[in-house]
């Protein structure tokens, strides 16, 4: 893989930006940052488990949704700023404090460092590691991975192009995303399990977005014919929750009609998928984690 920072190809967008210089298109430039380092509790729960999942935030984004919750470090080179070797040392820290797991969250903008900490602190870690992120990843990403990663947690956000575009100014988002999940389950394989925790496979998560209910079941429909059901998880969320009142598009200025939720939850039944849905309660602002580490 191509990991030349003076002209970045590392994620799907391949801005070609200077990194020495500036940011590229993920707001980031060539140090590591990360915003939040800590048990989570709020995880599906075969990942947050009794102890919570020790999840790591990255600061930055190369995909840019324009509803995003955690647009304070999406969009923003924030936090604390780590080496490879003290990255390393923050997976032990939280394995000690008896964490489910390892939760790396949007880091593809970082992964050739993230890949020298995991390297460093695999021969430590007895816990699974997963990468949490937006579904927008290239095969050179994946490639870095393979082999040191336990557990896929993408997004599956959209299917019609012009929603992705208008979105995330993103045509190409379903055509790069369901090529990624494809890989990332030839990766890990089917599920495998240590009691009520995941050790091992792929959980897809997919938001349902207000006045998107049908592009939610075409892209429920996609992974039941593109997967076999019984290997993997979907986890659909409703916590969609509109992060100011002035959204350029009408629909993302409220929150998901409970019909709308259910008609999906109702066809990913259908459909014989398995996993996790979400009360209604969940579409709140309090889910959002504090986003403080100096």
């Amino acid at each position: 893989m191509n990991c030349d920072m003076k002209r970045c190809a590392i994620c799907s967008r391949r801005c070609g930006a200077n990194r020495y210089k500036s940011a590229g298109l993920c707001h980031c430039s060539t140090q590591m940052h990360i915003a939040r380092a800590a048990l989570h509790p709020w995880e599906e729960p075969c990942i947050s488990g009794k102890t919570g999942s020790g999840t790591i935030f990255f600061s930055g984004c190369a995909l840019g949704c324009i509803f995003c919750q955690n647009y304070e470090i999406s969009r923003n080179e924030v936090g604390k700023t780590v080496t490879p070797e003290q990255l390393a040392e923050i997976f032990q820290n939280l394995q000690e404090q008896h964490a489910c797991n390892i939760n790396l969250v949007t880091g593809s903008h970082y992964t050739p460092w993230i890949v020298q900490a995991l390297k460093l602190a695999k021969p430590k870690l007895q816990i699974p590691i997963i990468w949490n992120c937006s579904g927008y990843e290239s095969p050179e990403i994946l490639s870095m991975l393979k082999g040191l990663i336990d557990i896929y947690l993408p997004d599956l956000k959209f299917y019609n192009p012009l929603t992705s575009k208008a979105y995330a100014n993103c045509p190409d988002y379903f055509k790069v995303a369901s090529k990624a999940i494809l890989e990332m389950f030839s990766q890990v394989g089917t599920l495998q399990w240590d009691g009520q925790l995941l050790q091992r496979g792929l959980i897809v998560r997919h938001l349902v977005l207000p006045g998107h209910r049908w592009e939610s079941m075409k892209l429920l429909n996609w992974l039941a014919n593109s997967l076999p059901k019984q290997d993997f998880l979907i986890s659909l969320m409703g916590q969609y929750t509109p992060p100011n009142s002035s959204m350029p598009d009408k629909h993302l200025n409220r929150r998901v009609a409970t019909f709308e939720y259910e008609s999906v939850r109702e066809c990913a039944i259908q459909l014989g998928l398995n996993g996790y849905g979400q009360e209604r309660s969940s579409a709140n602002s309090s889910y959002i984690p504090v986003f403080n580490i100096k």
